[in-house]
């Protein structure tokens, strides 16, 4: 499909994907209501809880309400990444710090690259979706463009669904704008964002980009499905 407008060059064509993909999201996240944002399809769901009322040992946030984070684990869903990383020539033990595990794990999952385990990463609401992605984006513009705070103190999780998309919204819009101002020269430049829960400071800028779309992406699609079920939550066949 031909997109009227569309720019050629390589951070014109990141943006403009970003663009079109935070178009489809927020039409798609219109009247999304409290229940609904916090709605746990399954037990055991990841979400955002009290403080004092936290499920998983590492859930974080700057409030009363924080966001579920467990232990640290390399999904089924990652094993081919990590065999990359492989092949690329990354050492086990750089593997291991990027993905905050220990060595004996990277080497069970290269074991088992091609017979992956079955997936064991955990179900999430619309609220973990959303905080997830708001943590990051918040988490990369602090480190690519502002003063480098404490990653995990920067979103104040909210149980409100407008009050948490108002405040996405802002974040996402700051990111971009930022974004869209950095040099050719930037978008080549390794370790441009310094951002620590990733391995963006070994990367070249455009890379970093790329990754964030399909982050933004990826998740917006899920938070989509989950919308789909919510609204047929109590149809039955038959």
């Amino acid at each position: 499909m031909e997109i009227e407008g569309a720019r050629t060059d390589r951070l014109g064509l990141l943006l403009d994907q970003f663009d079109q993909a935070r178009e489809m999201a927020e039409v798609r996240l219109t009247t999304l209501g409290d229940d609904e944002y916090l709605w746990e399809p399954v037990p055991g769901c990841w979400s955002i809880r009290r403080r004092g009322e936290a499920a998983t040992p590492r859930a974080f946030g700057p409030g009363e309400w924080v966001l579920d984070k467990g232990a640290p684990d390399i999904p089924a869903s990652e094993y081919a990444e990590v065999a990359r990383q492989a092949a690329d020539g990354m050492t086990v033990a750089k593997i291991a710090d990027d993905w905050s595990v220990s060595a004996e794990r990277v080497e069970q999952v290269l074991a088992h690259t091609g017979t992956p385990e079955p997936d064991t990463s955990p179900v999430t609401t619309i609220a973990w979706r959303l905080g997830h992605l708001h943590s990051c984006f918040e988490g990369q513009w602090e480190w690519t463009f502002g003063e480098r705070k404490e990653p995990n103190l920067l979103v104040d999780f909210t149980p409100s669904a407008a009050l948490a998309l108002e405040r996405f919204w802002a974040s996402i819009d700051r990111w971009r704008d930022s974004v869209a101002s950095v040099t050719e020269e930037q978008l080549d430049t390794v370790g441009f964002s310094q951002y620590p829960y990733s391995n963006d400071s070994e990367c070249p800028y455009v890379t970093v980009l790329a990754g964030a779309n399909l982050e933004f992406i990826h998740h917006m699609a899920e938070t989509a499905l989950l919308r789909d079920l919510w609204r047929t939550r109590f149809t039955t066949s038959g």
